[in-house]
């Protein structure tokens, strides 16, 4: 069976709407072609060095799918009929397992559960018809994730060649409260336009995030290194050579980084050794600086690029009015970081105005449900 990847070569990038022109700045590195936004992430052509490269190099895509099938879907037995035509014996056998994603909308099927339960009977019973085995459903860690997509009555079955969301790079094993997912930290290091000689330091540093992704920028270490797996390598037509030839090549492009480029602190000890644990998983190394401290009894951060995702309310008592201390982090700012640029990331808007700087930028940036902003403060 030839699928409709095959035949046109085009694929879906699932991505967060307010950073698809910087995911789009992405594919085009990576070869990508033939570029169009839509709801939640961009189509684009790629060849099959460009899907894997996108795979292993992309810091801001979730996933990335490659469509099987398209169809009208009228009705969930339609949905059923079809998908037990497929050859799922192309993609994985009974003995492995499988999990599916689903959306709908302006369609006759209204549950996205109920329309991912059709598709996982569907595959269940095209096994069972013909081998007389039912494969297993993992939503944690399956051997290969499908997608199911239908809008206006009309439905995608898709392959996540990425095998599991992007953002899940393999270095956070501990975390704190309310932490930044990987995407977003990565969009906020792209946005520094860092230039990786000047120091940079997260004073609220939390489990390490930002300093893991900006670990991952500084010594062009690639966003999916620690992956033990993709989606792609179950495509039937997967090119073990090219995936290689992909991931040797961007292995080789590492370079360690001096010892104290990037450093961070935190005032609580559970966050600090979260971080430690989290960086040490990228950079054994132990050039990345980190360890606890009070940023307002700091003596001076001058001439260093500052980037932190302050406390904003979960990672602190519910209801708690924060308007004090984003003041003092502002007289901070303004009195100890003199030559400095720094980047704050507030999960709540109203505090911009407490800080007491003019922003040199504002930057619209989605954290879960949080309508957060990015802004930028040159220190003089």
């Amino acid at each position: 069976m030839t699928y409709t990847y095959q035949k046109t070569s085009h694929y879906f990038a699932q991505v967060a709407d307010d950073i698809k022109d910087l995911a789009e700045q992405e594919l085009i590195a990576f070869g990508a072609q033939e570029i169009r936004p839509a709801y939640r992430g961009l189509y684009f052509l790629a060849d099959k060095k460009a899907l894997y490269t996108i795979n292993f190099h992309s810091r801001l895509i979730n996933r990335v799918l490659a469509p099987l099938i398209t169809f009208d879907c009228h009705s969930d037995n339609y949905l059923y009929q079809t998908a037990l035509k497929l050859s799922w014996e192309d993609f994985f056998n009974p003995s492995q397992t499988f999990a599916i994603f689903a959306s709908v909308s302006h369609s006759k099927i209204t549950h996205s559960k109920f329309a991912a339960l059709r598709l996982k009977d569907a595959i269940a019973d095209a096994f069972k018809d013909r081998d007389g085995k039912r494969p297993s459903v993992d939503t944690q860690d399956p051997d290969v994730w499908f997608n199911l997509h239908i809008d206006n009555n009309r439905a995608t079955i898709s392959l996540d060649t990425s095998g599991g969301s992007l953002h899940k790079r393999g270095y956070r094993k501990h975390s704190v409260e309310a932490p930044m997912i990987e995407t977003l930290a990565a969009s906020v290091i792209q946005l520094l336009e860092w230039d990786k000689t000047t120091p940079l330091v997260d004073p609220f540093c939390g489990s390490g995030t930002l300093l893991c992704e900006a670990y991952m920028v500084a010594s062009n270490m690639p966003a999916g290194a620690l992956r033990k797996k993709f989606g792609f390598q179950k495509l039937p037509d997967y090119d073990a050579l090219v995936w290689k030839k992909v991931k040797d090549e961007g292995l080789k492009k590492f370079v360690p980084i001096p010892s104290g480029l990037i450093s961070g602190s935190d005032i609580l000890r559970d966050a600090v050794t979260a971080a430690k644990s989290n960086c040490t998983n990228l950079n054994p190394d132990h050039t990345m600086l980190i360890n606890k401290g009070d940023i307002f009894k700091i003596n001076s951060l001058e001439n260093k690029i500052i980037v932190c995702n302050p406390p904003y309310g979960i990672r602190m008592k519910a209801n708690e009015d924060l308007s004090d201390f984003y003041k003092n982090l502002g007289d901070f700012l303004k009195q100890k970081c003199n030559g400095s640029v720094a980047f704050i990331y507030f999960g709540e808007r109203a505090y911009i105005k407490k800080i007491g700087l003019k922003p040199a930028f504002k930057r619209p940036l989605q954290n879960g449900g949080l309508d957060g902003r990015l802004v930028k403060y040159e220190l003089y």
